[in-house]
């Protein structure tokens, strides 16, 4: 008779199991109130931008000058993971990646003061860097609002949107930042006439100084009497057209010449290079950002309820509407969930109805399995987690994990009443056989789910919630087995009589029938075991082939309701040329039948659009079907190279799915000649013929076409007639550059003024040639008196990848991995000595972490192996337990995988490592049983194969709930279906696979291996005897 156990006590006294479980109840549902929705768990990874604008300064230049000199200082900064520069035309970008969890505030306070150091040594007409931080989960807003009117100017909206709609929205609770996108600032544009200014004597660089000189700020303080004071103004500066028109620029033969005189003034706006569209009509966008620590689906519902106070309040003829939602997807893809959760509980209590033919025995796990999974709510809340994808599909997946204990209590206890004993008795003899296989097997899958925890990298921040997650309902469920179910066994269970009638003796009988059939089965197998464990050994041998010829991703693509289109213009183009062709990208948009709306936003060098489809329930094809359909009319689009992609499946940076990185000190014109041979391999001789493309489209980021015409100065004519460089190129500045002098105030707002020349008088660089520069004693000169023109080609961007030059090879295509492979191989054929690759956005994660989950699935089968010795006090049965099931699961899980069903990917390698804990639990329940046998005097033989037959039931039960449990994983479709359908056939496959060869080769492992414990206590007792310390009872001869 087993000795006593806690589990008496819940038994004995009902009430205290009642109470226990309602708190666990109660603080669940409280729990569940207070916990926020995302789409992803909170991952701080961080990218700063440093971006500075020299206006007029050419690719080179800015390299030289800026960004190289930024790099240096920055790259000493801590918390750096690597950093990539792009040195244009006017601009410096770079971009510092910071190691996952990083203090944010910390680097961006080193890269700052970084910055501050090399201030000076920038050059004065360069902007001040400005500095931003870009999270991971943050690249897009989680709504845009479009803006749009047929009566007002864009400046004008867009000023209407930062005085009235900005500060309402940024003020809606949990909103972090609302931006205004495409839009354009009132600006004080001066226009400067270069033949009106050469007729009059006057040079751009007078006006321009000007222009600094009579529009000052002034603080001019206050005076202070005996007893009044009074503030004191001045109005040093002026404040709209008629102001600045009337401007005196200088005095000539003692007339005065006014700005309006030599250029025309307009309130315009700073930049007429981007376009905004929305369904096909120019916009302006907003774009609103939710704080880290609240539930994205709660702030955009808050901010969807002002929309309607915002809308009455806009002027007469300005309308807005939402243009991109991203909260409609995770609100879909939680219903989803939800609903695959209803179905999946649904399924369980059918399978468990079916193995058990009684309403009774099946509501004890049934209200076992809803109260682990609201358990694990207040688990979730305790660690600071978020209800999201990750953790809502943790709960999925436990519902066929956490009902597996209360089945295997359950049976036990109808297996004792049908013995004879009483409900009660049965429930107090079969909890106590259970304490310690059900806290092996608690401990067990709580310890698979540890490693991934703990798993560094982007991958560990993404799923440390979900293992946890899983872990807590597991270690919950395992709670309530011991404490609530062995009491609802002892009251609501029938006696033996009952048992053994209606449909649940039916039932019970052709198990019965079953199990000694399979006893039959394994008692002859016992004697082949050789036969058995060579057999199993070379099925165990298939995991290798099957692993070397799996398609490897960092997570399938999901479904997200748009698909996006990268616009890549011509280097010559204009804005005018590429709304033209832009149009072009809207009419192809508009002929897919799931079209429901657009957006576009158009530059003179770039442009990004994408097309919103109907919801999942009124389509027939996926965002991924409709992209690859889309391939062949975007690439018939003229003037414009344009990109179909689809978001993300995680949040990992990077613009494009393939980024592969070629780095060297050479000069970026040797490193055109291999990124021109990586990109038509990628194009050509990498896809192969008649089957599907590796790559949708490759292309790099260095590309020497970019028109340039250089001002070639006579250095020795300048000098003989008495003038200086920096002068000419002051002059030049001031009339092409477009950078701002200062700013002026109009109704509470400054805004910039910028001087530079009429659009008509630099169409082409031939007109340069007729501007006039200060020459010889003040007078003007046409600037080719002392210039030539020279034509020459340049790159549109100098790039650089940690500090070396580097060329992007990037692309899209169906598996990033598969197509990095190509890249690699061929790189390796052809660049020489002195070249390195790299990575960047999603292709370095893949690289870096990609294999992460194998150590992780390596330590989770060495912490199980030690748990289960510490729990069998032996290094044989963990042994036997873990290598007669789990290799032969895998080979089973890896058979969809093999058949292209799924990849091997982050959601497969978790439902791998899933797979572990639970095939191990069916080698717990046999082992341990057999172990008991030997213990109580039981051949070691006749114990495994008793033990087999005894536990066959639970094993099947447990197995059935959870393959059919998971099995609508498989099945379901939409919103974050790809992810499910992945980890679903893992699952399902190999708890098959795996159950049926446990019920075999467990057994032939334990012949093989097992201690036979009645050998051993023979061995005791005779040591005992030989020393004269025989037991009490047996008497000494």
């Amino acid at each position: 008779m087993l000795s006593k156990s806690f589990t008496d006590l819940f038994i004995r006294k009902p009430v205290i199991a009642l109470v226990v479980n309602l708190v666990i109840l109660i603080v669940g549902l409280v729990s569940y109130t207070k916990l926020n929705t995302r789409q992803y768990p909170r991952s701080d990874s961080a990218v700063v931008n440093v971006t500075t604008i020299y206006f007029g300064a050419s690719a080179d230049t800015v390299r030289g000058y800026i960004t190289t000199q930024l790099e240096q200082v920055i790259s000493s900064a801590d918390g750096i993971d690597y950093i990539e520069s792009s040195s244009s035309s006017g601009i410096s970008t770079i971009k510092v990646y910071l190691r996952l969890n990083y203090d944010t505030n910390a680097a961006l306070a080193q890269i700052a003061s970084k910055i501050d150091q090399v201030r000076n040594q920038l050059p004065p007409e360069a902007e001040t860097p400005s500095i931003t931080v870009e999270t991971a989960d943050s690249q897009f807003a989680s709504v845009y609002l479009s803006f749009y009117s047929d009566k007002l100017d864009q400046n004008q909206i867009t000023d209407y949107l930062s005085r009235m709609v900005q500060p309402r929205i940024s003020s809606v609770k949990g909103v972090q930042r609302a931006d205004i996108l495409g839009g354009r600032v009132f600006a004080m544009r001066v226009w400067l006439k270069p033949d009106e200014l050469a007729a009059r004597g006057i040079s751009p660089s007078e006006v321009r100084q000007a222009l600094q000189a009579n529009n000052a700020l002034a603080a001019v303080g206050s005076t202070k009497g005996s007893m009044l004071s009074v503030s004191l103004v001045a109005n040093t500066d002026l404040k709209n057209v008629d102001e600045f028109k009337k401007l005196v620029v200088a005095e000539r033969n003692g007339s005065i010449i006014r700005l309006s005189d030599v250029a025309e003034v307009v309130l315009g706006a700073e930049d007429y290079n981007t376009e905004v569209r929305f369904g096909g009509q120019t916009a302006t966008f907003m774009g609103v950002w939710v704080l880290p620590t609240e539930s994205t689906v709660e702030v955009i519902k808050r901010v969807r309820d002002v929309i309607p106070e915002i809308e009455r309040a806009l002027p007469a003829g300005l309308n807005v509407k939402i243009a991109y939602d991203g909260t409609r997807y995770i609100d879909d893809a939680l219903k989803e969930i939800l609903r695959t959760l209803i179905e999946t509980l649904l399924i369980v209590m059918v399978v468990i109805f079916l193995f058990m033919g009684s309403i009774r025995s099946v509501l004890i796990p049934i209200i076992a399995m809803p109260l682990s999974l609201i358990g694990a709510l207040f688990l979730m809340l305790a660690f600071g987690f978020t209800i999201n994808l990750l953790t809502l599909l943790a709960v999925v997946l436990a519902v066929g994990i956490v009902v597996d204990d209360a089945i295997v209590v359950v049976e036990n206890i109808e297996r004792h009443i049908r013995d004879g004993k009483t409900p009660v008795d049965a429930a107090i003899l079969g909890a106590r056989e259970l304490v310690g296989p059900v806290i092996s097997m608690t401990i067990t899958l709580a310890a698979v789910y540890a490693p991934i925890a703990f798993q560094g990298g982007l991958t560990g921040a993404l799923f440390r919630e979900f293992a946890m997650t899983l872990a807590g309902a597991v270690a919950v469920s395992g709670f309530v087995a011991l404490t609530l179910s062995p009491m609802m066994s002892a009251y609501l269970l029938k006696d033996h009589d009952h048992e053994e009638s209606g449909l649940s003796g039916r039932i019970n009988h052709l198990f019965d029938r079953v199990r000694n059939r399979y006893e039959r089965m394994i008692g002859a197998s016992l004697g082949w075991v050789p036969v058995t464990i060579t057999g199993a050994v070379l099925l165990m041998l298939l995991v290798i082939p099957f692993v070397m010829f799996a398609q490897n991703e960092l997570a399938p693509k999901e479904d997200q309701g748009v698909v996006f289109s990268i616009l890549q213009p011509s280097p010559t183009s204009t804005i005018d040329q590429n709304v033209i062709f832009a149009g072009e990208v809207q009419k192809m948009f508009a002929s897919v039948p799931e079209y429901e709306n657009s957006f576009q936003l158009t530059g003179s060098t770039f442009g990004f659009a994408g097309i919103i489809l109907k919801p999942w329930s009124e389509r027939k094809r996926s965002s991924i079907e409709i992209q690859d359909a889309l391939q062949e009319p975007a690439a018939a689009i003229p003037g414009l190279n344009v990109i179909v992609t689809t978001p993300e499946p995680l949040p990992s940076g990077g613009q494009f799915p393939i980024e592969f990185v070629i780095r060297s000190t050479a000069d970026h014109r040797e490193m055109l000649e291999y990124a021109e041979k990586l990109v038509l391999y990628a194009n050509t001789d990498a896809n192969p013929p008649n089957a599907a493309p590796i790559f949708y489209f490759a292309d790099s980021d260095l590309k020497f076409d970019l028109p340039q015409v250089k001002i070639a100065i006579d250095k020795d004519k300048v000098a003989s007639m008495g003038l200086n460089l920096s002068d000419v190129a002051r002059d030049l500045g001031s009339m092409l550059g477009g950078g701002y002098v200062n700013r002026f105030v109009n109704d509470g707002r400054s805004y910039r003024v910028i001087p530079q020349v009429e659009r008509g008088q630099r169409l082409n660089a031939d007109q340069l040639l007729d501007y006039h520069v200060r020459g010889p004693a003040g007078q003007l000169i046409p600037l080719s008196t002392i210039a030539t023109l020279e034509h020459t080609v340049e790159p549109r961007t100098l790039n650089r990848f940690q500090q070396l030059n580097s060329v992007k090879i990037t692309g899209v295509g169906p598996s990033i991995d598969i197509a990095l492979k190509k890249l690699e191989a061929k790189a390796k054929e052809i660049l020489p000595p002195g070249y390195s690759i790299d990575y960047g956005g999603q292709s370095r994660q893949l690289r870096t972490e990609g294999g992460a989950l194998w150590k992780a699935f390596v330590m989770a089968g060495v912490l199980i192996f030690l748990v289960l010795a510490a729990q069998f006090n032996s290094f044989r049965d963990p042994f036997i337990i873990l290598f007669g099931s789990v290799p032969l699961a895998i080979m089973g899980a890896l058979v969809p995988i093999f058949l292209w069903k799924t990849t091997l990917n982050i959601y497969s390698q978790i439902g791998l490592i899933t797979l572990v804990g639970l095939i191990a639990k069916n080698g717990i329940l046999i082992v341990e049983f057999a172990n008991t046998l030997q213990e109580q005097g039981v051949p070691k033989r006749d114990a495994i194969r008793r033990a087999a037959a005894t536990r066959l039931r639970p094993v099947l039960m447990t197995s059935a709930a959870t393959v059919f449990g998971h099995l609508m994983l498989i099945f379901v479709t939409g919103p974050g279906a790809a992810a499910r359908n992945s980890i679903g056939w893992v699952l399902v496959v190999g708890m098959a696979v795996g159950t049926v060869f446990t019920l075999y080769v467990v057994p032939a492992f334990y012949m093989l291996i097992a201690r036979d414990h009645n050998k051993a206590t023979a061995g005791r007792q005779s040591h005992v005897a030989a020393a004269g310390l025989a037991p009490a009872g047996v008497h000494q001869k």
